[in-house]
């Protein structure tokens, strides 16, 4: 097997490959989401950048754990033993070092935002750091990882406005079950791995089929509150054009996995989620102009 030559540059291009830092796009779309229904249209640049740094740092500080602290996990299983920290091409130390970094960034743009947001960020850290441990004890995992990707709607909501209004806990809950949702289906993949390990997980202690059922539920609860967003809100009709399409591509999602067909789990969980992000919060935002 050929490796890659030592240098800063390809350790850089590893670490990111290996956070996945593309899929930032799940969590950056429904953040902008919180933002721009908060502020009624487009906040000042300002609360943008310190948002998107706040969210990205947040996310690279949870992966960066996620990878460190299922390395031995990773290592038994053949679907992720090719991680680079299992291969031995990224050393621990140095992805504990980024995630302390991003630990920094993070109070840094909580504290740029407001004393609200700032006041918040010590419990998100606990949840963005947590929920990576919290599969070797509850299978409640998947909705862990939900509130927890969650609070990115919240928190940018509450970056505009230092307060979490009843949009916000809707936002949050939408994102939630969006999340455990697709990580339920995700799931699945790892039944027989995960049972033999002796790790917990809705697959593995209610069977794949009860799995995709919940699944599809958590994303009945996803549209459902989606929509009382955009009622409350007064969104225009784009939004309920990007609803629409949000709630296809959901129920598309479902349909591609089934009990003993798991072989379109990628395309559920990469491609789909990522459209749905982008629509929702795109429609959104034409929401707000056009009435």
């Amino acid at each position: 097997m050929k490796t890659r030559p030592f240098s800063p540059i390809n350790q850089v291009r590893i670490f990111l490959e290996m956070i996945k830092f593309e899929h930032t796009i799940f969590a950056l779309p429904f953040a902008y989401l919180g933002m721009v229904l908060a502020a009624g249209g487009w906040p000042p640049w300002r609360t943008f950048f310190w948002i998107t740094v706040a969210m990205v740092s947040a996310r690279t500080l949870a992966m960066s754990v996620n990878r460190v602290a299922d390395a031995d996990i990773d290592a038994r299983n053949p679907r992720t033993a090719n991680r680079p920290i299992p291969r031995g091409l990224i050393a621990p130390r140095t992805v504990w070092a980024i995630a302390g970094l991003s630990l920094v960034v993070f109070f840094l743009a909580a504290a740029m935002l407001n004393t609200f947001v700032l006041k918040l960020a010590p419990l998100a850290v606990l949840f963005l750091v947590g929920y990576s441990y919290t599969k070797r004890f509850t299978w409640l995992s998947h909705w862990i990882l939900g509130v927890t990707d969650g609070a990115a709607a919240a928190g940018a909501w509450a970056a505009v406005r230092a307060s979490l209004d009843l949009p916000a806990w809707l936002l949050w809950l939408a994102v939630t079950t969006w999340i455990a949702g697709f990580d339920l289906i995700y799931a699945c993949q790892d039944y027989e791995f995960d049972r033999q390990e002796r790790l917990y997980s809705v697959p593995v202690r209610f069977g794949i089929a009860a799995a995709l059922r919940l699944a599809a539920l958590n994303h009945v609860v996803t549209a459902i509150c989606l929509a009382l967003v955009g009622i409350i809100m007064g969104l225009g009709w784009p939004y309920w054009v990007g609803w629409l399409a949000a709630v296809g591509l959901l129920a598309y999602e479902n349909s591609l996995v089934k009990p003993h067909d798991l072989s379109k789990v990628d395309v559920a969980f990469f491609t789909v989620n990522g459209y749905i992000s982008v629509i929702v919060f795109a429609s959104a935002l034409l929401g707000i102009y056009v009435r």
